[in-house]
């Protein structure tokens, strides 16, 4: 597909608002790439990395390479996830800390929408289409309702970690982080990170992506043999993940990150009005809606964008 200079620069604002979700624990990059119309482009440009392509390297040069795997394209996802992650990380931690009842609104009416929006992808609703819509939905219920495990931290389970959570990363609805979490890797691939345990980042990065090769691959076939019945799952993932962004919650239990700092672990969901009662805090009901609806614009104006100009 030939682009020019704005499209690419739109490819990479598309990366960064993936980099932005992926931040949140909870929020799927892959969610950001449905919506903003790149996700099955990104899925066939991720399988094109093969031992074919590898091969055109000394075959036919690095410019041949660079063509089959759609590398412009890739480079440009990568660059605004790389930049949104960087620049953006601390500015989502501190809403998150502070302001964690409307972050969590705004993202609540951002994946409902998301997950109209997806559904809108399928061509013909059977009854095929609504058992897979809901087995997404209970899927996703049930993984964002698992306790979060004490786990070993062999090089062989963070070699698996690391595959299982970059496939979440490009499912909407499941973040990697949370599956880190789930796995009980999330503190430990943190300190390793900061404390600069090469070994350790290299066996989660070579997991990471022989698991997003396997699995782009797979989800490719899916999406071309299978379609309506591939995305009606996806957007039941989305439907089923509004469990884990419910914006009001008792926490449960806690850790303490590779910063010191105390983190929700087990939380549950409530109601507003147990929630004012339980904590004495002002629920923001108000705010929250209105902090939804601004999630559910921000998709009508993105498909809005979309109809008027495929990037």
């Amino acid at each position: 597909m030939k682009r020019g200079i704005v499209a690419y620069l739109v490819i990479t604002l598309k990366g960064m608002g993936m980099g932005a979700a992926d931040v949140v624990p909870g929020v799927s990059g892959g969610t950001i790439a449905f919506i903003s119309g790149i996700y099955e482009e990104l899925i066939d440009s991720i399988k094109a990395i093969n031992p074919s392509a590898i091969q055109k390297i000394w075959k036919e040069g690095i410019g041949a390479f660079w063509k089959a795997i759609n590398g412009t394209f890739l480079f440009c996802v990568v660059l605004g996830i790389l930049i949104s992650v960087l620049s953006l990380a601390r500015i989502l931690e501190y809403l998150l800390i502070h302001h964690p009842i409307l972050i969590w609104a705004f993202f609540f009416g951002l994946i409902i929408a998301s997950a109209i929006f997806v559904a809108k992808k399928i061509d013909s609703w059977n009854v095929v289409t609504a058992i897979s819509l809901l087995i997404g939905i209970i899927a996703a219920f049930i993984i964002t309702s698992i306790t979060p495990a004490e786990a070993t931290h062999a090089y062989w389970f963070i070699f698996v970690s690391g595959a299982i959570a970059i496939c979440a990363m490009i499912l909407p609805g499941i973040s990697g982080s949370f599956i880190l979490l789930l796995l009980g890797q999330y503190q430990y691939i943190l300190n390793a990170l900061n404390e600069g345990k090469l070994d350790i980042i290299a066996v989660l990065l070579i997991g990471a992506l022989i698991g997003i090769i396997g699995f782009s691959n797979l989800l490719s076939w899916l999406l071309r043999r299978f379609h309506n019945t591939t995305v009606a799952i996806l957007a039941g993932f989305m439907v089923g993940s509004l469990n884990k962004i419910w914006p009001w919650k008792e926490t449960i239990s806690t850790f303490t990150d590779s910063h010191g700092e105390i983190k929700p672990l087990v939380q549950h969901n409530m109601l507003p009005g147990n929630y004012e009662t339980l904590t004495q805090n002002d629920p923001q009901v108000v705010m929250a809606l209105l902090m939804a609806a601004a999630g559910i614009l921000l998709i009508l104006l993105f498909e809005g964008l979309s109809k008027i100009k495929k990037a």
